[in-house]
Protein backbone atom coordinates (compact mmCIF):
# COMPACT_ATOMS: atom_id res chain seq x y z
CA UNK A 1 0.00 0.00 0.00
CA UNK A 2 2.87 2.37 0.65
CA UNK A 3 4.06 2.14 -3.09
CA UNK A 4 0.57 3.23 -4.18
CA UNK A 5 0.97 7.24 -4.01
CA UNK A 6 4.72 6.94 -5.46
CA UNK A 7 3.33 4.83 -8.36
CA UNK A 8 0.36 6.74 -9.53
CA UNK A 9 1.38 9.98 -9.12
CA UNK A 10 5.18 9.03 -10.61
CA UNK A 11 2.70 7.86 -13.24
CA UNK A 12 1.19 11.32 -13.19
CA UNK A 13 3.87 13.48 -13.93
CA UNK A 14 5.49 11.64 -16.77
CA UNK A 15 2.34 11.03 -18.27
CA UNK A 16 2.84 15.07 -18.89
CA UNK A 17 6.59 15.41 -19.26
CA UNK A 18 8.43 11.74 -18.95
CA UNK A 19 11.90 12.92 -18.88
CA UNK A 20 11.96 15.88 -16.67
CA UNK A 21 9.86 13.28 -14.23
CA UNK A 22 13.12 11.10 -14.59
CA UNK A 23 15.61 13.35 -14.26
CA UNK A 24 14.24 15.31 -11.33
CA UNK A 25 13.93 12.06 -9.24
CA UNK A 26 17.57 11.57 -10.40
CA UNK A 27 18.41 14.97 -9.31
CA UNK A 28 16.54 14.70 -5.95
CA UNK A 29 17.57 10.86 -5.11
CA UNK A 30 21.48 12.60 -5.64
CA UNK A 31 20.78 15.16 -3.06
CA UNK A 32 19.41 12.89 -0.71
CA UNK A 33 16.06 14.33 -0.74
CA UNK A 34 13.92 11.23 -1.14
CA UNK A 35 14.98 7.23 -1.43
CA UNK A 36 14.51 6.68 -4.99
CA UNK A 37 15.43 3.81 -6.92
CA UNK A 38 18.94 3.57 -7.56
CA UNK A 39 18.81 3.34 -11.44
CA UNK A 40 17.54 6.45 -11.68
CA UNK A 41 19.98 8.31 -10.04
CA UNK A 42 22.54 6.89 -12.59
CA UNK A 43 24.41 9.78 -14.56
CA UNK A 44 23.74 8.61 -17.65
CA UNK A 45 20.33 8.14 -17.16
CA UNK A 46 20.11 11.30 -15.61
CA UNK A 47 21.96 12.64 -18.50
CA UNK A 48 20.18 10.86 -21.18
CA UNK A 49 17.05 12.19 -19.53
CA UNK A 50 17.94 15.93 -19.36
CA UNK A 51 19.19 16.30 -23.09
CA UNK A 52 15.75 14.31 -24.35
CA UNK A 53 14.34 17.47 -21.62
CA UNK A 54 16.50 20.24 -23.12
CA UNK A 55 14.63 18.72 -26.46
CA UNK A 56 10.90 18.50 -25.59
CA UNK A 57 11.43 21.86 -23.31
CA UNK A 58 11.45 23.72 -26.86
CA UNK A 59 9.32 21.37 -28.95
CA UNK A 60 6.58 21.95 -26.19
CA UNK A 61 6.74 25.27 -27.04
CA UNK A 62 6.23 25.46 -30.56
CA UNK A 63 2.28 25.51 -31.51
CA UNK A 64 1.02 22.49 -33.65
CA UNK A 65 4.98 21.05 -33.43
CA UNK A 66 4.12 20.10 -29.71
CA UNK A 67 0.97 17.62 -31.57
CA UNK A 68 3.59 16.01 -32.91
CA UNK A 69 5.82 15.56 -30.33
CA UNK A 70 3.09 14.40 -28.03
CA UNK A 71 1.12 11.77 -30.44
CA UNK A 72 4.88 10.31 -30.52
CA UNK A 73 4.89 10.23 -26.91
CA UNK A 74 1.07 9.04 -26.54
CA UNK A 75 3.44 5.41 -25.79
CA UNK A 76 6.65 6.73 -24.93
CA UNK A 77 4.94 8.25 -22.02
CA UNK A 78 3.06 5.46 -20.11
CA UNK A 79 6.07 2.82 -21.34
CA UNK A 80 8.24 5.10 -19.43
CA UNK A 81 5.54 5.53 -16.76
CA UNK A 82 5.46 2.01 -16.12
CA UNK A 83 8.84 1.71 -15.72
CA UNK A 84 8.92 3.88 -13.47
CA UNK A 85 5.84 2.33 -11.56
CA UNK A 86 7.72 -1.09 -11.21
CA UNK A 87 10.64 0.72 -10.16
CA UNK A 88 9.26 2.99 -7.38
CA UNK A 89 7.52 -0.24 -6.24
CA UNK A 90 10.14 -1.41 -4.38
CA UNK A 91 11.19 -5.03 -3.78
CA UNK A 92 7.70 -6.65 -5.23
CA UNK A 93 6.62 -10.14 -6.76
CA UNK A 94 5.66 -10.55 -10.32
CA UNK A 95 1.81 -9.71 -9.42
CA UNK A 96 3.01 -6.41 -7.39
CA UNK A 97 5.27 -5.22 -10.05
CA UNK A 98 2.85 -5.77 -12.98
CA UNK A 99 -0.08 -4.20 -11.11
CA UNK A 100 2.97 -1.14 -11.05
CA UNK A 101 3.24 -1.22 -14.50
CA UNK A 102 0.09 -1.19 -15.28
CA UNK A 103 -1.28 1.36 -13.05
CA UNK A 104 1.44 3.70 -13.58
CA UNK A 105 1.36 3.50 -16.82
CA UNK A 106 -2.67 3.84 -17.27
CA UNK A 107 -2.09 7.09 -14.99
CA UNK A 108 0.46 8.13 -17.48
CA UNK A 109 -1.98 7.63 -20.06
CA UNK A 110 -4.64 9.72 -18.89
CA UNK A 111 -2.38 12.24 -17.86
CA UNK A 112 -0.64 12.61 -21.36
CA UNK A 113 -4.79 12.85 -22.93
CA UNK A 114 -5.41 15.35 -20.48
CA UNK A 115 -2.46 17.65 -21.62
CA UNK A 116 -2.76 16.60 -25.34
CA UNK A 117 -7.10 17.26 -25.41
CA UNK A 118 -5.72 20.76 -23.07
CA UNK A 119 -2.76 21.58 -25.85
CA UNK A 120 -4.92 21.11 -28.66
CA UNK A 121 -7.53 23.65 -27.54
CA UNK A 122 -4.82 26.17 -26.59
CA UNK A 123 -2.77 26.06 -29.92
CA UNK A 124 -6.54 27.50 -31.76
CA UNK A 125 -5.55 30.63 -30.03
CA UNK A 126 -3.87 32.42 -32.05
CA UNK A 127 -1.39 33.84 -29.52
CA UNK A 128 1.96 31.70 -29.19
CA UNK A 129 2.16 32.92 -25.82
CA UNK A 130 -0.64 30.63 -24.66
CA UNK A 131 1.68 27.18 -26.01
CA UNK A 132 4.84 28.33 -23.78
CA UNK A 133 2.47 29.58 -21.17
CA UNK A 134 1.32 26.15 -21.18
CA UNK A 135 4.07 24.14 -21.09
CA UNK A 136 6.04 25.97 -18.44
CA UNK A 137 2.54 25.68 -16.25
CA UNK A 138 2.89 21.65 -17.24
CA UNK A 139 6.66 21.70 -16.28
CA UNK A 140 6.10 23.79 -12.91
CA UNK A 141 3.10 21.20 -12.31
CA UNK A 142 5.40 17.76 -12.87
CA UNK A 143 8.18 20.03 -11.02
CA UNK A 144 5.59 20.07 -7.90
CA UNK A 145 4.50 17.09 -8.14
CA UNK A 146 7.93 15.06 -8.38
CA UNK A 147 9.12 17.20 -5.49
CA UNK A 148 6.17 15.88 -3.18
CA UNK A 149 6.85 12.39 -4.56
CA UNK A 150 9.91 12.38 -2.48
CA UNK A 151 8.80 13.81 0.30
CA UNK A 152 5.72 13.55 0.71
CA UNK A 153 4.15 10.54 -1.47
CA UNK A 154 0.41 11.06 -0.16
CA UNK A 155 0.19 14.78 -0.74
CA UNK A 156 1.77 14.11 -3.99
CA UNK A 157 -0.92 11.33 -5.08
CA UNK A 158 -3.55 13.75 -4.00
CA UNK A 159 -1.70 16.70 -6.19
CA UNK A 160 -1.62 14.26 -8.91
CA UNK A 161 -5.21 13.16 -8.68
CA UNK A 162 -6.86 17.04 -8.56
CA UNK A 163 -4.71 17.66 -11.54
CA UNK A 164 -6.07 14.90 -13.42
CA UNK A 165 -9.95 15.70 -12.53
CA UNK A 166 -9.45 19.78 -13.02
CA UNK A 167 -7.73 18.50 -16.17
CA UNK A 168 -10.77 16.58 -17.42
CA UNK A 169 -13.39 19.17 -16.58
CA UNK A 170 -11.37 21.90 -18.23
CA UNK A 171 -11.20 19.33 -21.54
CA UNK A 172 -14.79 19.83 -21.47
CA UNK A 173 -15.09 23.10 -20.82
CA UNK A 174 -13.10 24.35 -23.34
CA UNK A 175 -14.24 21.72 -26.24
CA UNK A 176 -17.63 23.30 -25.68
CA UNK A 177 -16.66 26.52 -25.56
CA UNK A 178 -14.94 26.01 -28.61
CA UNK A 179 -17.32 24.17 -30.92
CA UNK A 180 -20.32 27.28 -29.29
CA UNK A 181 -17.88 29.62 -31.14
CA UNK A 182 -17.58 27.78 -34.01
CA UNK A 183 -21.34 27.61 -34.66
CA UNK A 184 -20.91 23.74 -34.11
CA UNK A 185 -24.44 21.23 -33.34
CA UNK A 186 -26.06 22.94 -30.91
CA UNK A 187 -26.75 19.37 -29.83
CA UNK A 188 -26.03 18.73 -25.95
CA UNK A 189 -22.75 17.02 -25.10
CA UNK A 190 -23.67 14.30 -22.58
Amino acid sequence: MEALPLVLSSGWAAGVNAYATVLLLGIFGRLGLGDVPDGLEDWWVMGAAGALYAVEFVTDKIPYVDHVWDAVHTVIRPTIAAVLGVLMNGEADGLHDALAATGAGGTALASHAVKAGLRAAVNLSPDPITTATASLTEDLLVGVVVALIVTHPWAALAVAATLLVIGLVLIRMLWRAIRARSGGSSARTP
